[in-house]
């Protein structure tokens, strides 16, 4: 799973260059942790990281270069991705 999101955060950070490392990684967890959460809701059986990681690659492929616009409009998440909370 680490080197799953090591390389989507890798992806993200090419396709938006607007976010810190931190800021990145974050998204990449609340992505993985929001999809993995959804699927499970749905009854369906958990289909291991590979599943996961080819829908967050999706995701961060047609959206990243937005992404920050969804999470920082978003109360729900703003507070996880500010600037003054990274350590860059």
């Amino acid at each position: 799973m680490k080197e799953h999101q090591e390389m989507l955060t890798d992806l993200l950070l090419v396709k938006n260059r607007e976010i810190s490392f931190e800021q990145a990684r974050t998204w990449i967890e609340l992505l993985w942790e929001d999809f993995e959460a959804t699927y499970a809701k749905a009854g369906h059986e958990y289909a291991g990281p590979e599943m996961t990681a080819r829908m967050v690659r999706k995701l961060v492929e047609n959206h990243g270069e937005r992404l920050h616009d969804f999470f920082t409009n978003n109360p729900k998440y703003r507070h996880l991705l500010e600037k003054e909370d990274n350590l860059h």
